[in-house]
């Protein structure tokens, strides 16, 4: 049986990618082919099958994520918008948080060994991620609202840890009940391990069972809640593979002849130039805007290449395909507009950026609650880029630009009746006062966006927007924001 599934499981050519696609995610189009025009899919296994598996009820599909960081960040939202999918299509969905395996490490798409987490940091890890998942789905799905007319989805996301039944696993159980289906000459041709095993450190023990625990996972899921479909990173293949191959040895028929199990893996986030984003490249956005403001999750998406900004816009978004080739049409004929790198950093902030903020403050906004995340960052993108402040308002500045180092709050002793050179010198706008002063009087030195050439000129509180806010910059691009308590 080994043997007949390793023939089966390899990069099969997915059929349906040539097929002409007229009808989009609204008018009924089968979910491989919506994945597929998305180019949410880089592998799957034995395709046709799946599509009739699909076709034949509700099924179970997981995804799984290690506990490695405290924040989602936008690598995962590929393989997470594509469980979404599947949901929205009336199939269970469950995310897996590897509260354990985060404590081994996965080797996948590295060259060096990861440094082995403290316990505390992967338990706090896990919690934190099991409530932003949660928030995700349901953001994702009043998005959805607005997009996707009428959607089947009736279950909830369900959110599991894999330390919940391995924790109190018996090393000697594990070995012979999963060890003893697994060949090392097959784990070593894993790609995961090859390219491990050609780095100077190899690879440890650790790190090489890795791919035994994912499988392990993957037939507990399997024999608990009938979930027979895995979704991961392409970087994830071999290791779904693994669970697919227990599963099967585990229930497979004595003639191997019944295959049960799908892997079906997404591209991760690069750019056309083939550049990774995530916290192991060191780039990674974050879903917490604590971590990644508004505005910079937001001009994220808004610097997107042209080469990129296609292909961003149907992975990232639930914006019909067709209309999404519509927009790209109409860029392509005026770039300089940026009109598709608008409405992807739009529609992407819309999803995950939803105000926690006071009703009466919303009120106060006269903005639609699941749209404040996104005019928070359209406020602070016309702060720092924009040239016309006539209708910013000092509370909506404020709020846009927290924990923003840029935004300065500060007394009215430190700020009124100050020349504006001294102010920038204060601040550390400039390096100097004689700098900020020579800025100046070259026409360089702006308060909310209007050159000041007088040396002399003092604040006062007329000078301020809403009598609260003064936005000094240096230079084409160097910002401070300073606000009255």
């Amino acid at each position: 049986m080994l043997g007949k599934w390793f023939r089966t499981a390899h990069r099969t050519p997915l059929k349906w990618r040539v097929t002409p696609l007229t009808r989009n995610l609204h008018l009924g189009r089968d979910l491989l082919s919506e994945l597929s025009a998305r180019q949410l899919i880089a592998d799957v296994t034995r395709p046709d099958d799946l599509v009739q598996h699909l076709q034949g009820g509700s099924r179970t599909i997981y995804v799984g994520i290690d506990p490695t960081a405290k924040s989602l960040h936008a690598g995962h939202l590929i393989p997470l918008l594509c469980l979404f999918h599947f949901q929205l299509r009336g199939h269970n969905t469950l995310a897996l948080i590897g509260g354990a395996t985060a404590l081994v490490g996965d080797p996948s798409g590295r060259m060096t060994e990861r440094s082995l987490s403290e316990k505390a940091q992967i338990e706090s890890n896990t919690a934190t991620l099991m409530e932003a998942i949660q928030q995700f789905f349901s953001r994702a799905a009043e998005y959805a609202l607005h997009k996707v007319p009428s959607p089947t989805t009736s279950a909830q996301l369900q959110v599991v840890n894999n330390l919940d039944w391995l924790k109190d696993l018996n090393l000697l159980d594990f070995l012979r009940s999963t060890g003893i289906r697994f060949r090392v000459n097959h784990m070593l041709a894993r790609d995961s391990v090859k390219t491990r095993m050609s780095a100077h450190n190899g690879i440890t023990f650790t790190e090489f069972t890795y791919q035994l625990l994912q499988g392990h996972d993957f037939y507990e899921l399997f024999r608990t809640k009938g979930c027979t479909i895995q979704v991961g990173g392409s970087d994830q293949w071999g290791n779904i593979l693994s669970g697919i191959d227990l599963i099967n040895k585990a229930e497979g028929d004595s003639a191997g002849t019944k295959e049960r199990g799908f892997a079906l893996t997404t591209p991760l986030l690069t750019t056309s130039q083939g550049e990774k984003f995530g916290k192991s490249a060191g780039n990674a956005v974050w879903l917490d805007e604590k971590l990644t403001s508004y505005l910079d999750f937001y001009q994220f998406f808004l610097r997107t290449m042209d080469a990129d900004v296609e292909r961003y816009l149907k992975m990232f978004t639930l914006l019909p395909v067709e209309e999404i080739d519509s927009v790209v049409r109409e860029h392509e004929r005026q770039p300089e507009h940026r009109l598709a790198q608008k409405l992807l950093a739009e529609e992407v902030t819309l999803m995950i950026h939803r105000s926690k903020g006071q009703p009466a403050l919303r009120m106060r906004a006269l903005i639609c609650p699941a749209e404040e995340g996104l005019e928070a960052a359209r406020v602070a993108t016309n702060v720092l880029f924009g040239t016309d402040y006539s209708e910013l308002h000092a509370r909506d500045i404020i709020k846009s630009l927290v924990n923003d180092p840029r935004l300065v709050f500060c007394t009215e002793d430190k700020l009124l009746g100050i020349m504006l050179p001294n102010l920038a010198a204060n601040f550390g706008l400039t390096s100097s006062k004689s700098a900020a002063r020579q800025l100046a009087l070259g026409n360089g030195l702006y308060l909310n966006n209007i050159p000041q050439p007088d040396i002399h000129f003092k604040l006062e509180r007329s000078h301020l927007i809403d009598g609260q806010v003064a936005i000094l910059r240096a230079g084409k691009d160097k910002h401070l924001i300073l606000a009255l308590h």
